[in-house]
C-alpha cells in the first residue's frame, strides 16, 4: 500500500511538468539542436527524418538543415546506438556518459543458435577490431567487415546472420553493442551507403566515463525527462533487466524521491519535485518513434480510451505511428507525403477538433512546412499508413 506521506502527483501535473521539460508547451528558450537532444534524453533515429523534426518542433525557428548541420558540420549532435542498441540522436558533449553508462549494462542473454552467437571473448577481440580500424577513418558496412575479419579471424566474417535477402556475417551481431561502448558513431552516408567511424571524430580524445557515475547520471537524466517513473519503467527503456533497474534504484535512494501517481508509488530526480501552476496546453505534430511517446508512461493515461487502439501496436508498442499530441495526451494520427515542395499532411483526430485545437493545429503545420522548406496542405480525414515496422 503507497505511503500516505508520500506526495501525490495528478496526470495533469506530471504532463504539465513533462511537457515544459520537453519544450512542447512551448519551444525551449535559448536551445540549440544539442539541447533538444539532451532533454529528451536523446532522440530516436531509426528513421533519420524523424528524429530530425523530433528536434525542431521542440525549437523555435530551427530547420531541417540546421539539424542536419549541427550533426555533420558543427557535430554538437551525434548519431549512434543508444537505449536497447537502438539509433539515437544524442548530444556530443554528454557521449562519455552515455557510453559508460550503457557499457555498464548487464550483458543480456543471446537467443541466437549456438553456431551463430559469438563468446565474450570474441565480443570483445570484434569490439576492438572495430574501434582500431575505424581510428582515423569512415568506412562502409562492407570495408568495415572486411577490417574486423583481417584483425580477428575468418571466424568473423562466417555468414551465419539471416538478413532481409541473404546472410550478414557474425560479427554483425556486435554493432550495435559496439556503438554503446563508444567504439563506433556512424558517420555521413557515402552515396546510399552508411558509414561508420570513431566518435573520437567528433569529440577528440573521447573517452566512456567511469560506470557508476555515468548510470547515476543516466538516471537523472531520464527521470528529469520522464519520471516520476518506477525501476520497471527504466528497464523496458533502457532495455535492461528489471531486478537489476531496481537494485540500481536502491543504490541511488539518496539521489531520488518517491511520489505517487495514480496510486502507484514512482520515482523523481531528488529535489525536482516542482509542477507547473496550470496544465499545459498544445497541439503537436510527433514524428515516428518521438522520444517523448516512446518513453512515456503509464500508457493507459498517454494513450488514453480510442488512442490505445488506434496509435499503439497490438503488443502496445508506441511510436509506430506518428501522433497528433492535444494537451499532453495522444489525440490522433497523422502522416505527410512530400512531392517537391508540396507537402500534404492529413490529420486523424480522435475526437471532436475545438476551434483553439484547430488554430493550433494549423500553426503545427505551418511550422512542419517552415522545418522542411516546404508548401504545406492540410486535411482532416482517415490515415490510412499502416504502422511503421
Amino acid at each position: 500500500m503507497p505511503d500516505r506521506l508520500m506526495p501525490v502527483l495528478s496526470w495533469a501535473q506530471v504532463s504539465a511538468r513533462r511537457l515544459d521539460w520537453h519544450g512542447l508547451s512551448a519551444p525551449l528558450a535559448g536551445a540549440e539542436p544539442a539541447g533538444a537532444a539532451a532533454a529528451m534524453c536523446g532522440a530516436h533515429a531509426q528513421l533519420l527524418t524523424a528524429a530530425q523534426w523530433s528536434i525542431g518542433l521542440r525549437l523555435a525557428g530551427v530547420t531541417r538543415g540546421d539539424v542536419e548541420a549541427a550533426l555533420w558540420t558543427g557535430r554538437s549532435l551525434v548519431k549512434t546506438f543508444g537505449p536497447r542498441g537502438t539509433v539515437h540522436l544524442l548530444p556530443t558533449r554528454d557521449l562519455p556518459q552515455w557510453t559508460g553508462a550503457l557499457s555498464a549494462l548487464p550483458t543480456a542473454p543471446n537467443s541466437s543458435a549456438e553456431d551463430v552467437r559469438l563468446t565474450p571473448g570474441q565480443t570483445d577481440a570484434v569490439i576492438e577490431a572495430i574501434a582500431d580500424a575505424l581510428t582515423e577513418t569512415e568506412l562502409t558496412t562492407d570495408e568495415l567487415s572486411d577490417a574486423v575479419v583481417a584483425r580477428t579471424g575468418a571466424w568473423a566474417g562466417d555468414l551465419v546472420i539471416p538478413a532481409f535477402q541473404g546472410m550478414w556475417p557474425r560479427w554483425r551481431q556486435v554493432l550495435p553493442l559496439a556503438g554503446m561502448r563508444g567504439a563506433l558513431c556512424f558517420g555521413p552516408n557515402r552515396g546510399r551507403k552508411v558509414t561508420y567511424t570513431s566518435p573520437r571524430q567528433w569529440q577528440p580524445g573521447f573517452r566512456p566515463a567511469a560506470p557508476q557515475p555515468a548510470m547515476a547520471w543516466l538516471v537523472r537524466g531520464y527521470l528529469q525527462a520522464y519520471g516520476p517513473a518506477t525501476p520497471a519503467q527504466f528497464a523496458q527503456w533502457l532495455g535492461a533487466p528489471r531486478r537489476w533497474a531496481a537494485e540500481l534504484f536502491s543504490s541511488l535512494a539518496g539521489q531520488l524521491q518517491q511520489v505517487q501517481l495514480g496510486g502507484t508509488p514512482a520515482w523523481l530526480a531528488a529535489g525536482d519535485g516542482a509542477t507547473p501552476s496550470a496544465p499545459s496546453r498544445g497541439v503537436r505534430l510527433l514524428p515516428y518513434f518521438d522520444a517523448y511517446v516512446v518513453a512515456g508512461k503509464p500508457r493507459g493515461l498517454l494513450y488514453h480510451g480510442r488512442a490505445a487502439e488506434r496509435a499503439l501496436t497490438p503488443s502496445g508498442q508506441a511510436g509506430n505511428y506518428p501522433v497528433l499530441l492535444i494537451d499532453g495526451t495522444v489525440g490522433g494520427v497523422w502522416h505527410h507525403r512530400r512531392s517537391g515542395r508540396q507537402l500534404d499532411l492529413t490529420v486523424e483526430p480522435l475526437g471532436q477538433l475545438t476551434a483553439r485545437h484547430r488554430r493550433e493545429l494549423d500553426d503545427q503545420v505551418q511550422r512542419f512546412g517552415e522545418f522542411l522548406g516546404g508548401t504545406p496542405r492540410l486535411a482532416i480525414g482517415a490515415v490510412t499508413v499502416g504502422a511503421h515496422a
